[in-house]
């Protein structure tokens, strides 16, 4: 598929004013993503359920096939390259010794270390198994760049409840071996702006400014909550227009740009379907249950997390939503003042 000159310029003007680069810059950052010598990408999946890549998939304005087969040097991901087999696995390995130091290592999915690893196998490599582990080991210390996408791959997710798979974030899989800070992009799925907003960032400027979780913080800047615009109204029943932290609302704890970003190419997000945040970005997540209901498991989560040290961007006072808040039919229920927030 041939991408066009202003379809190329239209994903490059909209990166840079994500990443705050001036029209000076412009050129550089169109150049890097243009170059046929651009950095690899390669794609890794491990335990997931592949949520994450057709989050990107669903990338808009211009779509993602122009951007990461035309614009973007991926050389693996076994979900949408021609090759497969040993073909696909030659290729991969060939790659990462060519570019050894200056590829990109994308993970998705929790990485399995029970039983050596062999229960997630990546395919075959000289007649034998390679497992997710193996690979994840080998190629994260050869690459310039480790980036974890989705909470499964930052912090473990669901596959990391299972007692048989003994499934692991790739940060930890990793350790010190590799020659940047591993990038963790959180979410279940990760936003598709965040994937590619946080790969240009590498390959244009470098390591981003990480928070406490290991996320960008240009694209994690602060909690569900604080952005939330139902921030000053308490709902009465559910399905109602207000603030849900009585419901069990995981927005206080939860980093992530949700009510920036939304999804759907800005169509909703949960709140906004009225739905309560359940923390799918949150290195806890999932939490048994989802939701704590009532006012008094609020207060035992605020100061669970406080002693713990869980939370990853401690809330002291309600801030000014970014958007005007509108009001619901029948106007505001004022919101009650809950001790932890005093």
């Amino acid at each position: 598929m041939h991408v066009t000159r202003r379809d190329f310029l239209k994903y490059v003007a909209a990166a840079a004013a994500a990443l705050g680069i001036d029209a000076a810059g412009l050129g550089g950052l169109e150049r890097a993503l243009a170059a046929s010598s651009s950095p690899p990408i390669v794609w890794l999946q491990g335990a997931l359920c592949t949520g994450c890549s057709v989050s990107l998939l669903n990338l808009t304005n211009p779509g993602i096939e122009d951007v990461l087969l035309n614009s973007v040097s991926l050389r693996h991901h076994s979900n949408i390259q021609a090759s497969a087999g040993d073909l696909a696995i030659s290729c991969l390995v060939d790659d990462a010794d060519t570019f050894n130091g200056e590829f990109i290592l994308v993970v998705e999915g929790a990485v399995p270390t029970a039983f050596s690893g062999r229960t997630c196998i990546v395919g075959q490599r000289d007649g034998a198994e390679w497992t997710m582990l193996d690979a994840v080991s080998e190629l994260g210390a050869k690459a310039k760049y480790v980036v974890s996408v989705g909470t499964c791959a930052s912090f473990g997710g669901i596959p990391k409840e299972s007692p048989y798979t003994a499934s692991k974030p790739v940060a930890e899989v990793l350790g010190a071996t590799v020659r940047n800070p591993v990038v963790n992009l959180p979410g279940c799925p990760a936003h598709p702006n965040t994937i590619v907003g946080a790969l240009v960032t590498l390959l244009t400027t470098g390591m981003p400014q990480l928070g406490t979780g290991r996320q960008p913080t240009a694209f994690y800047p602060t909690t569900v909550h604080r952005r939330c615009p139902r921030l000053y109204s308490m709902f009465t029943q559910v399905g109602s227009n207000g603030c849900y932290f009585l419901k069990g609302c995981r927005g206080p704890w939860t980093v992530i740009s949700c009510p920036v970003h939304k999804w759907n190419n800005g169509v909703s997000w949960c709140i906004q379907a009225n739905m309560a945040c359940i923390g799918c970005a949150a290195p806890d997540f999932p939490r048994k249950p989802l939701l704590a209901y009532g006012l008094a498991n609020a207060r035992v989560d605020w100061r669970a997390h406080q002693v713990s040290g869980t939370s990853l961007a401690p809330m002291t006072t309600p801030a000014i939503p970014s958007a005007p808040v509108t009001p619901p039919p029948g106007g505001f229920v004022p919101m009650m003042r809950i001790s932890p927030w005093s």
